[in-house]
């Protein structure tokens, strides 16, 4: 083989082999796949769909205004000052008023002073303190405010408190017959049965008070005896308590004012005492009652 023809052969197999390897690296640089020859794009998730959505609502449409009769007045208004206020309650027909006196007025206080509006014992007279009291009790009520009594404070009151006892009522209890040894000089006669003081000289009754004793725990005793000291103004060592116009006449009991009776009447009872609930009664027996006296405690 001539040296030229070697020379061609060799130049051949260079050239061969250079495209052999030029098609090899093409090979290993191409996609390959379903997706060959497209471009390269990022998957967007697909939106989800809500079938149980509701649908968006609508507005309805507004409904035409109403057509105006051209002939027909303007509404008008009358202004709320101008409006006339609901007819409020009339008094009654008087029925206890001022000045007035005896047992229906007596009644009334009591009635009164069972709910805190009137404070004084009764004593059947219709004064200032009763006027006071009635109107108050209207006023709570709602009832015309004028201090005299009709039908509706009246009825009203009555509702509202049960009928009065005599003690309520202000009245003295009834004195017993006088025991035979009262009948004798100057004695505090006290009567049990009764619930009674009278203060006796030589027989006549000069003065007679309501009065209220001990419980069965702390008994009033009973007999004869006298006034051994006085204090105006004396205060309980053993109780604590204040006993103005004490007259001591048996071991520590005496007679004396109390403002718990006077408050409370035959509710409560002594603690061997006899108490007075008439403050100007005790003040002028405290003034006429001699150290010395008798006393007679006695049941009639």
């Amino acid at each position: 083989m001539t040296a030229l023809r070697r020379a061609g052969l060799g130049l051949l197999t260079v050239l061969l082999l250079a495209v052999l390897a030029v098609g090899a690296v093409f090979a290993l640089e191409r996609p390959t796949g379903p997706d060959l020859g497209a471009p390269s794009v990022a998957a967007t998730p697909a939106p989800v769909v809500n079938a149980a959505a509701e649908p968006t609502p609508t507005t309805a449409p507004a409904p035409a205004p109403a057509a105006v009769d051209p002939g027909a007045e303007p509404a008008t208004y009358e202004p709320r000052s101008q409006v006339r206020p609901i007819r409020g309650l009339e008094p009654g027909k008087v029925l206890l008023e001022q000045g007035d006196h005896g047992m229906r007025v007596r009644d009334l206080q009591a009635r009164l002073r069972a709910l805190a509006w009137y404070f004084s014992t009764p004593d059947g007279r219709y004064d200032d303190e009763t006027v006071e009291a009635v109107r108050g009790f209207q006023a709570k009520r709602g009832i015309p405010v004028t201090g005299a009594v009709d039908q509706r404070t009246l009825d009203r009151l009555r509702s509202m408190t049960g009928t009065p006892t005599r003690d309520e009522l202000g009245l003295h209890n009834r004195p017993g017959p006088l025991d035979a040894r009262c009948k004798k000089g100057r004695v505090l006669c006290i009567d049990k049965t009764s619930r009674t003081l009278r203060w006796v000289v030589d027989g006549r009754v000069l003065k007679t008070v309501d009065v209220r004793f001990g419980s069965q725990y702390t008994p009033t005793r009973e007999g004869v005896f006298s006034v051994y000291y006085k204090d105006i103004d004396h205060v309980s060592s053993l109780y604590d308590s204040s006993m103005p116009y004490a007259m001591f006449f048996s071991r520590g009991q005496a007679v004396h004012y109390s403002s718990d009776f006077a408050a409370t009447g035959y509710n409560g009872a002594s603690h061997g005492c006899v108490n007075v609930r008439d403050h100007d009664a005790i003040a002028w027996l405290y003034d006429h009652v001699e150290v010395g006296d008798e006393v007679v405690v006695y049941w009639s």
